[in-house]
């Protein structure tokens, strides 16, 4: 009888223990979960063509009398079956066929800086593709000054300030690249820098070395993506350092397998735009070990969503999930904040209102 009320208080203790352990657990989560939503945020890699929404991407077929195979935006999210980089990227270039207009890319853009508002992200520096569309016929005219004329209401209206990265299609020619560099001259003033992203298998940086001297030339900054575990990814990588002395490398988790590499990145304060949801695509982590021995190392690691449509996760989810996996800390998180808005691409006034507003908030919610 002794024995069975022993048994009885101890089971009552320990259901107690692990649901008090829950509630605790729950409840720290939740005060996580509104530490991030409410952080002031910058987002340093996202392709807009990447935040095109399957309804949309309907309502552009329909307006611009484009038929697509999907029935509903639903079929087109159970399209996004993709396991790796060229299987991602053929889905990604069919879609993007119904941006005809300047008031398409008007409201690509547009959108993008309603959401990311929403998840009190400041600043933005979005990625385009002008390949993709005047390979369609679409004017670079028509491209630029819709995207434009959405950064200027999204500053004007949200307070979500932005800079704008032209990328080249790595699968493309560098003659192709050139040729689209002469086309952004006259739009110099709206352009920040120049980047490099597409299919990187057999595509390394230096094929596009003339095309990156020129833009440097010009004053546009330079970026180009290392992708998680590429081909030659570890030579893609130093020639991004050595051969065309970039600013920023977008991604760039494999440059944790080099010792030397990390401390050359560490000495030139080079950014690292990490995307821990598409990371999981490729490698099924969020990579949250990688992206904290960056952080140990002192590598300017960020968090950021690529293609957040796709990948069905914008910055805040990709922040939460991240905290989540890897057990990450506010230090932590600040950190990775203040990473992004102390590489970003504003001269020194404009970053240190954007880190004052982060320290504060921190302060805030200490």
């Amino acid at each position: 009888m002794i024995h069975s009320t022993i048994v009885l208080a101890w089971k009552f203790w320990l259901s107690l223990t692990l649901k008090l352990k829950k509630h605790v657990y729950n409840t720290e989560a939740k005060q996580m979960k509104t530490f991030i939503e409410k952080m002031p945020k910058a987002e340093l890699h996202v392709h807009l063509e990447g935040t095109l929404e399957p309804e949309h991407i309907f309502a552009l077929a329909q307006r611009n009398g484009i038929d697509l195979e999907y029935k509903t935006p639903q079929d087109v999210i159970d399209a996004y079956d993709f396991v790796d980089l060229p299987s991602f990227l053929k889905i990604y270039y069919a879609a993007m066929n119904v941006l005809r207009e300047e008031r398409d890319f008007y409201e690509l853009a547009y959108q993008y800086f309603e959401k990311v508002a929403a998840e009190n992200v400041i600043y933005v520096e979005p990625f385009f593709d002008p390949q993709a569309h005047t390979s369609r016929g679409v004017e670079f005219s028509t491209i630029i000054d819709g995207i434009h004329r959405a950064q200027i209401d999204a500053e004007t209206n949200l307070g979500v300030k932005s800079n704008l990265i032209m990328c080249f299609l790595r699968d493309l020619s560098e003659a192709s690249a050139i040729e689209h560099l002469d086309m952004c001259l006259p739009y110099l003033d709206r352009i920040i820098g120049v980047g490099l992203d597409s299919d990187e298998k057999d595509n390394p940086p230096s094929k596009f070395s003339e095309v990156f001297r020129r833009a440097r030339e010009h004053g546009l900054k330079l970026t180009m993506h290392c992708d998680v575990n590429q081909k030659d990814i570890g030579e893609h990588m130093w020639e991004c350092l050595n051969d065309i002395r970039v600013d920023r490398i977008d991604h760039g988790v494999n440059s944790l397998e080099d010792d030397a590499m990390c401390d050359e990145i560490v000495k030139r304060g080079i950014g690292l735009t990490v995307c821990p949801v598409s990371n999981r695509f490729v490698v099924q982590s969020l990579t949250a070990n990688e992206i904290r021995s960056m952080l140990q190392k002192g590598m300017k690691a960020t968090v950021n969503s690529d293609d957040p449509a796709y990948f069905r996760a914008y910055m805040n989810e990709n922040f939460i999930a991240l905290q989540e996996e890897g057990d990450f800390t506010k230090e932590e998180i600040l950190q990775l904040s203040r990473n992004a808005f102390e590489v970003a691409w504003v001269d020194e006034p404009q970053r240190q209102v954007f880190l004052q507003a982060l320290d504060s908030y921190a302060a805030d919610a200490a």
